[in-house]
Formats: C-alpha cells, sequence, structure tokens
C-alpha cells in the first residue's frame, strides 16, 4: 500500500479525507495539531476518527500559535462571531494551513510518502486565504522544490480532493464511505465535551449543510437547535 500522510482535525471535512484516501487504497499516517485552540474537544475528536476509520498512526504535533494570538481560536481575549461576518473572519488563524502542510511534509519525507491529504474547501467556507486552490498549488511547487525526496525524483503530491465540493456534497460523500459525522467535532467554542454552540461560522454551515444533504444532523448541541 502506497503511504500517504492526511492532515486529521477531528472535523467533518477532515474525517471524510481520511475515509476517502483509505477507500483509495492508501495506508493513512494522520497528523493533527495542538495549537492552543479555542476548540481543544477536536483533538480528541480527530484520535476517535483515526482509530474507527482505520489510520495506521495518528500524532499530535505541539505547538502554541497562541503566541502570537490574532485570532478568535488562539486568543481568549477575541470573542467568537456567533453571526455572519463579512470579509476574512477573525476566525482566521494566521498561516495555520502553512504550519499543518509543512509538518505534514517532513512527516512524509521521513515516510517516504509522497502524498498528503488536506480537508480545505473552496466553496462552503469560511473566506480563509490558505482554503483555495491557487494556495494548494503553490505549496506542491514549493514542496517539490525544497524536499529531498523530490530533488531525487520522488514528487510530492498535495492532494485537495474537497477543494470544490458544497459542503453538502462533502456529507453525501462521508457518508457513501460510512464516515460517522457524531464522531466530528466543527464547533469554533465546542465545550469539552465536543458540543456545539450551534452560533459561529463553522455550526452554522455544517448545519446547512446537512439540511441541503437532507440527512439528519448527529451534531450535539449545547442547547436544542
Amino acid at each position: 500500500m502506497k503511504k500517504a500522510v492526511v492532515l486529521l482535525s477531528g472535523g467533518l471535512d477532515s474525517a471524510t479525507v481520511l475515509a476517502f484516501a483509505r477507500n483509495l487504497g492508501f495506508e493513512c499516517y494522520c497528523l493533527s495539531l495542538d495549537y492552543h485552540q479555542r476548540h481543544i474537544a477536536e483533538l480528541q475528536a480527530a484520535s476517535n476518527v483515526a482509530q474507527v476509520i482505520g489510520a495506521a498512526a495518528h500524532k499530535t504535533a505541539q505547538l502554541d500559535l497562541s503566541l502570537f494570538g490574532g485570532s478568535a481560536l488562539t486568543d481568549d481575549a477575541i470573542a467568537v462571531p456567533e453571526h455572519e461576518t463579512e470579509g476574512i473572519p477573525i476566525t482566521y488563524v494566521p498561516a495555520r494551513n502553512t504550519i499543518m502542510l509543512s509538518l505534514a511534509l517532513a512527516w512524509a519525507e521521513v515516510l517516504e510518502a509522497q502524498d498528503i491529504f488536506i480537508g480545505v474547501n473552496a466553496l462552503d467556507y469560511s473566506g480563509y486565504p490558505d482554503c483555495r486552490g491557487e494556495y494548494v498549488k503553490a505549496f506542491q511547487n514549493m514542496a517539490n522544490l525544497a524536499t529531498k525526496s523530490a530533488v531525487e525524483g520522488k514528487m510530492i503530491t498535495i492532494h485537495a480532493p474537497l477543494i470544490d465540493m458544497t459542503k453538502a456534497q462533502i456529507i453525501q460523500l462521508g457518508a457513501q464511505l460510512g464516515v460517522n459525522y457524531a464522531m466530528t467535532v466543527s464547533c469554533y467554542q465546542a465545550d469539552n465535551d465536543g458540543r456545539a454552540c450551534g452560533l459561529c461560522d463553522s455550526c452554522r454551515l455544517r448545519r446547512e449543510g446537512f439540511l441541503a444533504a437532507k440527512l439528519a444532523d448527529p451534531t450535539r448541541y449545547k442547547a436544542p437547535q
């Protein structure tokens, strides 16, 4: 089996990507990042998802991005918006996907893997610049300039299979692959038990996705929705 590194946050999209990569026949090595995010419950969800879907290994890297702040997810002084906002939202974490992909790239080289999967999406997303297709292509170009494996002819491919899908299409794909979305945590301010607020952008997109997919939403909320 070919090896792949899969970035696994514990949310809906990354769980779908892991199931997708496993369905393609990859031996999946899952990487999560504890960056002192507000929604720390997603890391336990990532562990559960990796185990149930069948990852070959799961590692959680430690990197405290709260040292810099600048995001509602890493700075307790900045509130998570509970209504739709315009432009790039304050929940954007500066350089997060670049950092995560760089760590995945390092592990891929050690594993002699040439494939990295990430669950970014350019349609039903919150306006983050590092979730665009051109960004993924640019990182792949950089990866093939910066690594020993690529210089020696083993080129790296960054897979973003959800990039052009709606949230409903992602959910439908995951359902076909047998993903149990009750295991996942998407909320930006989930409590320690992983229960969602139902108010943030991530909750809104997730709830609308299940409605559009015409599938029951298994999300556990702090209060009835």
